[in-house]
């Protein structure tokens, strides 16, 4: 848990919202966060931690078990893990070679598993629960409706509008969350679930930062980071916005002081600062040494 969802986080505690975290690990600042919120106090918020991995649905159901006994229903789901194309899932590293840890045999590419199946799989779940909450004849949530509105936010990316091709799977994976959120524009209206997004630019988290192969894309000079906490602050805008503005079906896209509307048709694009790597095509004199090796793709 880092970044964004970190960010995220805290905003919801800070306005007294439980929060179930559910990931592999916790990084130090995450720990940290969570032991700080951990103890059941009379009006305060509280977090917990779930191990969980984002590919195995029998482990993303159980978020919603533990999100019950712990808090006694849930309102918001974040399916918030993503991955940036790392070699061990890349088009350009073939499941079987030596980089990629997808099998050849095992009809799937952990990088979609992650970014695009898993916040559909959540999503899933998570309209399943909230048409049948558990206990709602004995004073538990009541099912969801107009009057008992409730949230899913998914996390894009202004890759979902452009094209990389150091990336592609990445970027397919947020051309295909965008259609997913506004694919189910009209939940809102008629049953009460608001299903929206963010597409944020390029965020300093550890994504990119720790990552020395994507930190090459970034010149310093010319290019600037967006802050996880930008992003979230269009998250929590996306949750609790009354005005229609940012309703059901929406993708709000965000870069460095900038947050706007990503319209389906005839959108010109992200553009201005928090949007740019100056050394994007720079990377894909790589991609082509690659595809010069010998045997490429062959097992």
């Amino acid at each position: 848990m880092t970044g964004i969802n970190l960010s995220f986080t805290r905003l919801l505690l800070f306005q007294n919202c439980n929060v179930l975290l559910a990931d592999l690990a916790l990084r130090p600042e995450a720990q940290e966060l969570v032991s700080s919120y951990s103890q059941k106090r009379d009006g305060r918020a509280r977090a917990v931690f779930q191990k969980t991995d984002v590919t195995d649905w029998n482990q993303l159901s159980e978020t919603f078990e533990t999100a019950t006994k712990e808090f006694g229903g849930v309102d918001i789901v974040c399916p918030g893990a993503g991955i940036y194309d790392p070699y061990f899932s890349n088009f350009w590293h073939p499941p079987g070679s030596k980089n990629s840890k997808d099998g050849v045999d095992g009809g799937r590419y952990a990088s979609l598993d992650i970014n695009l199946t898993h916040p559909i799989r959540m999503t899933q779940t998570a309209i399943s629960y909230f048409l049948n909450p558990p206990n709602s004849n004995n004073g538990g949530q009541q099912k969801v409706s107009p009057a008992n509105p409730k949230r899913v936010i998914l996390i894009s990316s202004i890759a979902g509008q452009t094209s990389n091709l150091n990336t592609p799977i990445y970027v397919a994976a947020k051309h295909g969350i965008n259609g997913f959120i506004r694919s189910l524009a009209d939940l809102e209206p008629k049953i009460g679930v608001r299903i929206n997004g963010v597409a944020p630019g390029v965020i300093r988290t550890p994504l990119w930062t720790e990552h020395p192969e994507k930190l090459g894309f970034v010149d310093e000079g010319r290019d600037e980071w967006v802050e996880p906490e930008e992003v979230a602050e269009a998250m929590v805008r996306c949750l609790v916005d009354e005005t229609g503005e940012v309703g059901g079906g929406t993708v709000l896209e965000v870069g460095k002081g900038q947050t706007r509307r990503v319209e389906e048709r005839m959108d010109p694009g992200p553009k201005g600062r928090g949007h740019t790597v100056a050394n994007l095509k720079e990377g894909y004199a790589e991609v082509y040494q690659w595809l010069g090796e010998s045997g490429w793709g062959q097992v």
